[in-house]
Order: C-alpha cells, then structure tokens, then sequence
C-alpha cells in the first residue's frame, strides 16, 4: 500500500467513526470539524436531493437527520473499499425512522483531502428483506 493510500484510509476511518456517533448519538460535532470548508454533499432523496454545498448546509442536513432518526440509527459495517482519495463504507442501518421501524442498506463514500473530508456522497438501497 501507497503512503497515500494508508493516510486517505486512515483519515476516512476516523471520519466515519465520527459519522457513526453522529447516527447513534445525534451529536455531529467531530464529524463536522472534519470536514473542509467548502465541503460538497451529494444525497438521493427528499429536501436534500442532489448536490448541496458547504458545511452551513452540511450542519442543516444532519440536524435535519437527527429529526428523522430520533433516538439514533445503529450500524453494521460490511466492507470498506478505498484508493488514494476515496473511501467507500457499504453498512446496513437499523432503529426508528419518524417513529416507524426502519432498516436499510447504505454506501457512502468521503473524499479525503489531508486530514479532512471535502465530500460526501450517500447511496441508500435495500435488500428487500426485514432482516
């Protein structure tokens, strides 16, 4: 492995540890301090739909996530796969959503750039299945 490769490994793994305590906890804090200031986000669906720009909007989004996922999503990681700037985490998601039981498969990739993330994609599917 490139020294590239492992430093964009390592800063998404931190990233989505952050991420991770954001879904269960509802506190975004850490998530958003790494991310940089002209972070883009690209989400599938609902009010957010398509590419949003900066960190004002990226902070909007996941108190908007908070409101959804009261009182927080668990997760299950499945695979990890990166390159020198990407890095992809496929995992499945379970707990409440808008007070309704909700379970999901989910991929969301960062962009690294040095110690901070500079974009986010989401990519939402299902198995078909409750389990």
């Amino acid at each position: 492995m490139s020294e590239q490769f492992q430093h964009t490994l390592q800063v998404g793994q931190q990233a989505f540890k952050h991420f991770q305590q954001g879904l269960a906890t509802g506190d975004w804090q850490e998530f958003l301090a790494m991310l940089t200031d002209d972070f883009t986000f690209w989400f599938p669906i609902g009010e957010y739909h398509g590419l949003n720009v900066g960190k004002d909007r990226a902070s909007e989004f996941f108190q908007y996530v908070n409101e959804v996922f009261k009182p927080g999503l668990t997760l299950t990681l499945d695979r990890i796969t990166s390159n020198d700037t990407t890095v992809v985490f496929e995992f499945r998601d379970e707990g409440t959503m808008w007070g309704q039981p909700y379970k999901n498969r989910i991929a969301v990739s960062f962009d690294v750039q040095g110690e901070q993330i500079c974009s986010y994609r989401e990519y939402l599917g299902s198995d078909g299945k409750s389990n």
